[in-house]
């Protein structure tokens, strides 16, 4: 007799799951040694998007000379914001936590486990079976193999999201989507901020433009070097010495009272030992899963950041109710990860959904740009957005390719594509449907009208 019915490793969202099999009436256990809730309630999404609101109500009102308002920022208690911060989101988990130990047919397991064969784990020191498991195990930040690094107390985004005290100078290694939110927040707050890149702009894999755009309005902001790998560091004084070069040997050093390492994530399925039960994973480390998020293991599923479809909190919670469909209900509902929009809360905000211009072009596809500004539209003028724009890529029968955004709530304005490229609407479609003017979506209106000029 197997000791549960069900078995999730990680409470992130597979808590959801758990929850859903054991009102499902099966005798679950769900494996987590730190706080429910993930990274997203813990060391992502949640924290990072408190200390940028607090970040924007610090520029909003840096920004009000240019609406005639004598407004001036005394200072900011960013101890008090990460205190305020902690308490709400730890308070959330540890909430969390108590309803799901008082819940019916639900044991949690607050420790670490690995594989001891296809359906066995090790918990407590012992054997425990499942006739199903779930594999939520969830991500960790990158660190890579710089010379000097391990000999430093560097930084990750879990470090500084809860850093009480801004540190006076900080260098970025990265220049992804945790570079530039913590880069923006650190620098708003009064900390000397150096973002170092090996790729060509800040935010690679956005399309061209807007990784051009931002990178140009980050650099007004810190000190940036893009096309720079970093080969060394070494602590010096009080602080740290980067040393980077470009491919052409050009070298660069600079300097910071803190190294922050965001070069991206990395799965935690090495600590799984799946091996032991057979379950495939790829060379990046990330589980392989079919279509129905089954792994090579019979009765063995993954979801979420371990089985990289898509690192996103959204695509986890979509996951999640494919998992509890087809692992907990039996059910067959295959997972459609197309039109998967992603958003980065910098100042202005980026959004994207489908393909960019580069990813095209590199198929060789045909398509066509349509494009509009804030500054064009009446709500963009009213707010006084002097940059930020919409754009659109379609191909010539007027399918949906791509849409991309960068200005002020623009992960709020790209949701009107994502639902067009879900629902297969023309481009033609959303360019003829009325937008309320003089709302912001009028500029989303205006780049969907400019593809089909």
């Amino acid at each position: 007799m197997t000791d549960f019915d069900v078995l999730v490793i990680g409470g992130g969202t597979g808590n959801n799951v758990a929850a859903a099999a054991a009102d499902a009436g099966l005798e679950t256990a769900l494996v987590e040694p730190g706080p429910l809730g993930g990274t997203c309630l813990n060391r992502g999404c949640n924290p990072s998007k408190m200390l940028i609101q607090a970040a924007n109500a610090v520029n909003h009102v840096r920004a009000a000379g240019q609406f005639h308002v004598d407004a001036t920022v005394d200072g900011v208690d960013h101890a008090a914001v990460v205190d305020e911060m902690d308490d709400l989101l730890g308070g959330l988990a540890a909430e969390m936590t108590a309803r799901y130990r008082e819940r019916d047919r639900l044991t949690v397991f607050e420790q670490r486990t690995a594989f001891l064969d296809e359906r066995t784990v090790e918990l407590d020191g012992e054997a425990v079976d499942a006739e199903t498991i779930v594999v939520a195990a969830g991500s960790r930040p990158v660190v890579p193999p710089i010379d000097g690094l391990d000999d430093i107390e560097y930084l990750t985004s879990r470090d500084a999201l809860y850093r009480r005290e801004p540190p006076d100078s900080l260098v970025v290694l990265g220049g992804g989507y945790v570079a530039v939110e913590l880069g923006y927040v650190f620098e708003t707050v009064g900390t000397d901020v150096t973002i170092v890149e090996m790729r060509d702009s800040l935010l690679p894999r956005e399309d061209p433009d807007v990784a051009e755009a931002f990178t140009d309005i980050a650099a007004e902001r810190h000190e940036v070097h893009t096309g720079h790998r970093v080969t060394a560091v070494e602590a010096a004084g009080d602080g740290h010495v980067v040393r980077a070069e470009t491919d052409a040997g050009e070298r660069v050093t600079v300097e910071g009272s803190e190294v922050l390492v965001a070069v991206g994530r990395r799965p935690n399925s090495d600590t799984l030992d799946l091996d032991a039960a057979g379950v495939d994973v790829d060379e990046n480390g990330f589980i392989e899963t079919d279509e129905y998020l089954e792994t090579s293991a019979d009765n063995v599923w993954a979801q979420g950041d371990v089985a990289g479809n898509a690192l996103f909190k959204h695509s986890g919670d979509y996951e999640t109710r494919h998992t509890v469909a087809n692992a907990v209900h039996g059910e067959r509902r295959p997972l459609d990860l197309s039109a998967m929009p992603h958003a980065i809360f910098t100042e202005p905000q980026i959004a994207g959904v489908g393909a960019t211009e580069d990813e095209l072009d590199e198929r060789g596809a045909a398509y066509r740009v349509g494009r509009a500004a804030y500054a064009d539209s009446a709500m963009g003028r009213a707010k006084k957005l002097d940059h930020g724009f919409v754009k659109v890529l379609a191909a010539p029968d007027g399918e949906l390719l791509g849409a991309h955004a960068l200005g002020y709530e623009a992960s709020t304005l790209l949701h009107e594509a994502v639902l067009a490229m879900r629902a297969d609407l023309a481009v033609e479609t959303v360019a003829d449907t009325i937008h309320a003017h003089p709302t912001l979506s009028k500029v989303v209106e205006a780049a969907f009208q400019d593809a089909l000029a």
